[in-house]
């Protein structure tokens, strides 16, 4: 006889998602349901950043910015198209959102309620980490203080009335963009997570406390270090387990699961070669998945295009494609843990977690997050500056950027770039839809409804109702974040430049000879300054291109993030600036730049070299050049010390002369 085996037991499988939005509304919503109907399973929305930061897309600061890097969203009628046909209630969303998180949970609450759901069924995720925002990303609008006020308005509403919404996404995924180790990353983001328990605790009974803590959620990033990033990744569930229940007294083990999901790393895509990102993008995935004990919940994959620009449907699916074949075709759903008692890993893990508490330690005597913001930020740009200097000595390989760098054309590129390109018709008809939505709603409602969010706001009540009565009334984006700034004030956040500390001596004795030799020449020091024009917080670059100048002996004018073509003109007047870099990785690089040269001209400016870097494609780059711009650096162009030496060249008096 033959003795029938028991099928094993599978696993069910994590949310499968692709990060997503752009141009509009409309056209958001048909990828949405496109790629539902391709099997994903859940959504996660991208906004771009007017949205993320507060103002509506005719906003002089989102000139350019309207619908580049996720889909804007400025009132109830843009998130009622965002959702067409989409049952909320039966969704899972996460949305990645920040400063404005209360507001767009609000218009989404509205929304859902529109549809006749019952919003106490709702799932999902706002991200809702400001922390993180000041250290990394920079689409922050008020201070730390009121920011976690917020934040804790966020979770003590949806405890209260959405009890399946994760109220906060504790993100270390762009800490580790900026360059931190993993240490680094555990300490930071259980640090800003300890800050936001803290914020909570006074604001339920004890005895619901537990439970709002265990809506606490994490999103975090796995890099190509593989073994060591699912080390992470176990440390990190060991670590808040032992946080809720020694610090916070949790004694119920269903409360302090460390759950998360995952985006693995865009910092490591590169635009040479950019075929090699299909397999570094699986590689990464391994690390959040082969664990079962520290399994991510859901996953999302970026596309292999995107250290080239924006991916287009195809290339989302094929990242798509990679996750279920994962889960439904491989066995690894069947099995249990496949590292528990692995020597190796064991020892890796402990490493991690002592490496982790020490900083911890080193926070909490700051007196927490809140407090180490300044201290953090130089930390991660240390730490970045050591990574990118690696690379650039090919200590740190990276297969088609400093080894194997022969290679054939792309099939993949075809004749579009590979890339998809955002309509500039775009931010133009998103202004006419936002002129009529204000010329249709009724203006007295939207006044009264947000003289209540000033008056909530102002007298330090949860801002959650009000926000949602403004968002229902019809009020803007920037209507609501208007009085945020108005009650709260609004935050510069550090660059982390001129406290970080360089260990790099070597192979600068050269550039600094030059550099003493134009500044002999100019009479003054070299100086150059750093602008980040329109809204794009990704500032690491610019970090990292003002770290070097400055250990090459360049006098620096960096004031950081969100800044408008004017201002930069105008410091560069007022600071006799021998040369001029723009950064600009959200697209918006045309209209910004094309913006900036015509004010210098206009100002007398015009013999001043402009240098712009960013993800640029070459037909834009060449665009660029033809209207004046001295050079144009994208992501290939990773040896810092080749641009250090060009910006000599530029300003050198002589070598223009002979030009």
């Amino acid at each position: 006889m033959t003795q029938t085996q028991t099928p094993p037991q599978i696993d069910k499988p994590w949310l499968i998602r692709t990060y997503a939005g752009h141009s509009t509304a409309q056209a958001s919503n048909a990828l949405y349901r496109g790629n539902l109907a391709k099997g994903q399973t859940g959504l996660s929305v991208a906004f771009d950043l007017p949205t993320q930061t507060g103002y509506d897309s005719d906003h002089v600061l989102a000139r350019g910015e309207v619908g580049k890097v996720g889909v804007p969203v400025c009132h109830l009628g843009d998130m009622r198209t965002l959702f067409d046909q989409i049952p909320l209630e039966q969704m899972n969303t996460s949305m990645t959102i920040n400063a404005t998180a209360p507001w767009l949970l609000s218009l989404y609450i509205a929304v859902a309620e529109e549809q006749g759901a019952d919003i106490s069924k709702l799932q999902g995720t706002v991200q809702n980490d400001l922390i993180k925002e000041y250290l990394s990303r920079g689409t922050y609008i008020c201070p730390p203080k009121p920011s976690l006020k917020m934040i804790g308005d966020v979770a003590e509403y949806c405890y209260k009335h959405i009890p399946k919404w994760n109220p906060m996404n504790v993100c270390s995924y762009h800490l580790q963009e900026a360059g931190a180790t993993p240490e680094q990353e555990l300490a930071y983001a259980l640090a800003t997570a300890i800050a936001v328990l803290d914020e909570l605790k006074p604001r339920v009974p004890a005895e619901d406390f537990p439970t709002l803590a265990g809506r606490i959620s994490f999103f975090v990033n796995a890099g190509i270090r593989f073994v060591t990033e699912m080390c992470k990744m176990r440390a990190f569930v060991d670590l808040w387990d032992e946080i809720l229940a020694e610090r916070y007294g949790i004694e119920d083990a269903k409360y302090r699961r460390f759950r998360y999901g995952v985006q693995v790393n865009s910092l490591g895509l590169t635009e040479q070669q950019p075929e090699n990102n299909v397999y570094r993008i699986l590689i990464e995935m391994l690390a959040v998945t082969l664990s079962k004990n520290a399994r991510a919940r859901a996953v999302q994959l970026p596309a292999w295009n995107e250290a080239l620009g924006l991916p287009r449907p195809w290339d989302q699916q094929w990242s798509m494609r990679m996750q279920q074949i994962m889960a439904y075709e491989t066995d690894l759903l069947e099995y249990d843990d496949l590292f528990d008692e692995n020597p190796a890993v064991e020892r890796k893990v402990a490493q991690l977690k002592e490496g982790a508490r020490a900083e911890l330690a080193t926070l909490d005597g700051m007196g927490g997050a809140i407090d180490a913001i300044d201290y953090m930020k130089a930390r991660l740009v240390e730490s970045n500056a050591l990574r990118v200097h690696k690379v650039e000595r090919g200590e740190t390989v990276v297969v088609g950027v400093n080894r194997w760098t022969e290679t054939e054309p792309s099939p993949l590129l075809g004749e579009d770039g590979g890339i998809m390109v955002v309509d500039p018709a775009v931010e133009a008809d998103q202004v006419a839809r936002l002129d009529a939505w204000r010329a249709e709603r009724d203006g007295d409602a939207v006044a009264r409804a947000l003289a209540d969010l000033r008056q909530a706001a102002r007298e330090g009540r949860n801002v959650m109702p009000a926000s949602i009565a403004a968002a229902k009334a019809g009020a803007t984006t920037g209507e609501w974040a208007a009085e945020m700034r108005a009650a709260f004030g609004e935050y510069r956040g550090p660059t982390g430049v001129s406290k970080s500390m360089s260990n790099q001596t070597e192979g600068l004795e050269d550039i600094r000879e030059a550099v003493d030799a134009v500044s002999d020449k100019l009479g003054r020091r070299l100086k150059f300054l750093i602008g980040k024009p329109g809204l794009d917080g990704h500032s690491n670059g610019a970090e990292q291109i003002a770290f070097r100048a400055r250990d090459c002996g360049m006098e620096i004018d960096y004031e950081g993030i969100r800044l408008t073509p004017e201002e930069i003109v105008n410091a560069a007047a007022d600071g006799n600036i021998h040369v001029v870099g723009l950064s600009i990785l959200s697209g918006s690089h045309l209209p910004l730049v094309e913006d900036t040269l015509s004010r210098m001209k206009a100002a007398g400016l015009g013999h001043i070299p402009l240098i712009v870097g960013g993800i640029i494609p070459e037909e834009d780059a060449k665009r660029l050049r033809a209207t004046g711009v001295a050079r144009v650096y994208t992501p290939k162009d990773f040896v810092l010390n080749s641009i250090m030496m060009d910006i000599v060249h530029l300003a050198d008096p002589e070598a223009v002369a002979a030009e």
